[in-house]
């Protein structure tokens, strides 16, 4: 069983707001008539084994721990079921409780983050908990293995150094085609920032970063990792800026790609 859990908080988020009504975007086009459920590895997701529990209920308030302790207990409970868990966000501080709860159910996670930035910040704004922070905490907490990030190309001295410090393994964009998926073993924790992908493929984002990958990479990319995949999210849909719901309908795929991998 996987199950789909949204995580409405856009308020870490920096330039603007917008990705906490990602997870009803979202959804929309994965219930869209122009599509159906099955994945690109054959597996039907209409066929009871991939369930929506709707939202996590949060305040969305900025740098706020207690929204933090609500997302990790929800997706603990889910885990706790023995299902397997994709989350849609929000924003990129998502990721940190959703992490804190699967690092306590699977040990010697390696984690798989594509972004067009690395998000380590190790306290942006003011704030340990914005978007731009998540992995640090991650990384300083222990809840990964490995910090394996895809498609940046945003790296100034700052977070040169915070990758270093935590030992991160970078593949910029412009050195993709070097990525052999074959090297990363599991448990795999998969977060997908679509702004990791090129604008021309996601424009619905708040930090539009030209050079970024393509749609058929990315989801190359999740088919060919050995797995097993435990859990993953795709976050940052901004649905102020989409056009014609192209980045909702990219969101869904990559939602659909994931959990099919954790089925398969």
């Amino acid at each position: 069983m996987v199950a789909l859990v949204g995580v409405p908080v856009d308020a870490n988020s920096s330039h603007r707001a917008g990705p906490s009504r990602a997870p009803a975007a979202i959804r929309s086009q994965l219930h869209c008539g122009s599509s159906n459920d099955c994945a690109e590895n054959g597996v039907d997701l209409a066929a009871g084994r991939f369930i929506d529990l709707g939202d996590v209920i949060v305040d969305n308030e900025q740098g706020s721990m207690v929204d933090a302790e609500r997302i990790e207990a929800a997706i603990g409970a889910v885990l706790a079921t023995g299902s397997g868990i994709v989350s849609i966000g929000g924003d990129h501080s998502v990721t940190y409780p959703i992490v804190r709860a699967v690092a306590g159910r699977h040990s010697g996670v390696t984690i798989v983050h594509i972004d067009a930035h690395p998000d380590l910040y190790d306290d942006f704004a003011g704030n340990p908990l914005s978007h731009a922070s998540p992995f640090a905490r991650i990384m300083e907490s222990g809840l990964g293995v490995r910090l394996l990030q895809l498609g940046v190309r945003t790296l100034n001295p700052h977070q040169i150094a915070q990758a270093e410090r935590f030992g991160v393994q970078t593949v910029a964009a412009r050195d993709f085609s070097r990525f052999d998926p074959l090297t990363v073993t599991g448990p795999v924790y998969v977060t997908i920032d679509l702004d990791g992908l090129d604008p021309a493929y996601a424009p619905g984002v708040s930090h539009h970063e030209p050079g970024g990958l393509t749609s058929r990479q990315v989801i190359d990319v999740i088919a060919a990792l050995p797995g097993p995949i435990v859990g993953g999210d795709v976050v940052e849909l901004n649905p102020d800026r989409d056009v014609h719901g192209m980045t909702a309908m990219l969101a869904a795929k990559l939602v659909k790609e994931l959990a099919s991998r954790m089925l398969g």
